[in-house]
């Protein structure tokens, strides 16, 4: 049973993305929804020849489990519901490497059974062997179900379609550098890196009984990406990791979620568990679009596996994330019986087109794999393993979950890159004339408003009559003495003569005065801080004064005036400081604030009045 519109060629064209190419030469998004309610637009990749390759004879891995899939989904008659079923160009060398390193893509490229006793020691640091071996036609197996996930996520990216389906995906366990658990080419990694082009945040959920920790590694400092397995953990059952307090790192902190399984779960609790943090996952993350990794070595009577799901149980996962609406990526994974697995997929890919089909499974060239079973789509699979799961158990689970989701502050952000700072923007900076940074800070006259300015605590800049290079820092106990000229704030002290007072609890909030005595009461002073704290004089010599200025306050009481001083006024603002004259002694020690409002060590000579960065 072959459907007419496969007899053409599928391939990919010249078009960087699609082989469905419109009028214009991109692809046209789709028009035949008329409501939400209508039936999803699916989109079936298979490529050509992919369940043809063989791991070995005695490897649990059969990518023939591909071709059984594609021949019941044909027998059905599902390719009459879906929309577009395609053979998807291979992926390239350079598609690859969006994640993976180049040397070891190199490897797959030019290992083959032929020389792999000449290059034992490179296969061995690559990790190709035991669950990996080398066998014929390698790196193109690798690049035909890559490009399978490549082209539904651009499918997905493009808007024109909602649902993309590849089986022969979803090879979890690969890194970055290494083969691992019958994994080459991590096909989930690259998919979820393109769709992130086009999608903000997307959501990966596993379902396979082992856990995906080649997607969780790969994306474990980024919060763009929360990525959600529900798997066997016992601490030895491959890969050994996902435990429940695996969290993420930097960014990605909370952003990945591990739900860890004992033998013999069934159909009940893996729903009830399943469909609890999906649902609180998706309401915390609100994914822009789902990767669905449908691993069915989950099932019961799988070879390696060790749960009791049914066929319908394992669907109904599959349709809980469907009913969603978000933009679906649905992708294989493991399965060892592959007579189940082919009966799996091709009942998840009825659910996903939203068709009901017959227990009677169609007569096939296949017909041998499925004569135990009667010819049966749900052959019993449940209770061979006993459950050791308890409800207990899987609500410290829950909230273990939910304590994580709690500290999600909504959506992350959607930058599509974090963009290293300019280190000339930097330089350019710090390099600003005073003209430039009136400009950007506003001159702090009376009576303007700057809602729309943050500046540095106690950080008003006054233009070319700003003098406070040797501002004195907001801790009352450090010991500086204010020179004649300069700016004293940050403080508790009384105006004098010769510098700006301003930042000092209590300062004026309108007219500042003037001071000519030296003698100022500090009783104030004397009761709340040090009882050694004592007052300096300095008198002003300046010829030509700054023009006076009316300042306004920010308030009675507040503690930190806007209040610009009139004709010749000063400040102190001394904390335990011993005083001294401007004109005698050595420079002033310490930390002096900057005009940014930062503190810079080391001495400076203090002038009567400082010249502006």
């Amino acid at each position: 049973m072959v459907r007419t519109a496969q007899a053409t060629s599928l391939t990919f064209s010249t078009a960087p993305y699609f082989s469905d190419r419109g009028t214009n030469g991109t692809a046209e998004p789709l028009t035949e929804r008329i409501n939400p309610h209508s039936r999803p637009i699916v989109s079936y990749y298979f490529p050509k020849a992919v369940g043809a390759y063989h791991y070995g004879e005695r490897h649990p891995m059969k990518p023939h489990r591909l071709t059984l899939t594609n021949a019941l989904v044909l027998g059905y008659g599902l390719d009459k519901q879906i929309h577009t079923m395609y053979d998807p160009r291979p992926a390239t060398q350079e598609e690859l490497e969006n994640y993976h390193d180049h040397d070891y893509i190199e490897f797959l490229k030019r290992v083959t059974p032929q020389n792999q006793s000449s290059m034992k020691s490179i296969i061995e640091g690559f990790n190709c062997v035991e669950d990996c071996p080398i066998f014929s036609d390698l790196y193109d197996f690798c690049k035909k179900y890559a490009g399978g996930s490549l082209a539904g996520a651009r499918k997905l990216c493009a808007g024109t379609t909602d649902i993309a389906i590849n089986w022969s995906g979803g090879l979890h366990h690969a890194k970055r550098g290494e083969a691992s658990g019958f994994c080459y080419v991590n096909d989930i990694v690259l998919a979820i890196l393109e769709m992130l082009r086009y999608f903000p945040r997307v959501l990966y959920i596993d379902i396979d009984i082992h856990h995906g920790d080649g997607v969780e590694l790969a994306f474990y400092h980024t919060n763009r990406v929360m990525t959600c397995s529900f798997h066997k953990y016992t601490g030895d059952f491959f890969p050994g990791t996902g435990k429940l307090d695996d969290n993420g790192i930097g960014a990605g902190k909370h952003f990945c979620l591990n739900v860890p399984l004992l033998d013999g779960i069934d159909d009940d609790m893996y729903q009830t568990i399943f469909k609890s943090v999906v649902e609180d996952t998706v309401t915390a993350f609100r994914p822009s679009a789902i990767v669905l990794q449908c691993g069915a070595d989950s099932l019961g009577c799988d070879r390696l596996g060790a749960f009791n799901l049914s066929i319908a149980g394992h669907g109904e996962c599959v349709d809980f994330v469907r009913r969603f609406g978000v933009p679906l990526l649905v992708l294989g994974g493991g399965g060892y019986t592959i007579k189940n697995v082919s009966r799996c997929w091709t009942y998840e890919t009825s659910v996903l087109v939203g068709v009901q089909v017959s227990n009677d499974l169609p007569s096939t060239v296949y017909d041998s794999f499925f004569d135990d079973s009667q010819w049966k789509l749900h052959p019993p699979l449940t209770g061979k393993v006993e459950n050791q799961n308890t409800p207990a158990s899987l609500q410290r689970i829950q909230i273990g979950i939910k304590t994580k989701l709690r500290y999600l502050q909504g959506a992350p952000s959607v930058a599509m890159q974090e963009i290293p700072p300019d280190l000339q923007g930097l330089l350019a900076s710090e390099e600003r004339t005073a003209e430039e940074k009136d400009e950007e800070n506003g001159t702090g006259q009376a009576g303007e408003v700057r809602d729309t300015k943050t500046m540095a605590r106690n950080e008003y800049f006054d233009g070319e009559n700003d003098n406070d290079q040797d501002d004195v820092p907001a801790s009352a106990s450090a010991p500086v003495s204010t020179p004649r000229g300069t700016r004293a704030r940050g403080g508790r002290g009384t105006r004098r003569r010769g510098t700006r007072a301003r930042g000092g609890r209590g300062a004026s909030r309108g007219r500042a005065t003037t001071a000519t005595s030296v003698d100022t009461s500090m009783q104030d002073l004397d009761e709340e801080d040090d009882d050694d704290m004592t007052s300096s004089s300095i008198t002003s010599d300046d010829d030509s004064p700054p023009p006076s200025r009316r300042g306004r306050g920010r308030g009675r009481g507040r503690g930190r005036g806007r209040g610009r001083p009139r004709g010749r006024g000063a400040a102190t603002a001394t904390a335990t400081a011993t005083p001294r004259s401007a004109s005698m002694g050595p420079p002033v020690e310490g930390p002096t604030e900057t005009e940014e409002g930062g503190t810079g060590a080391g001495p400076r000579e203090a002038t009567s009045m400082d010249v502006d960065e």
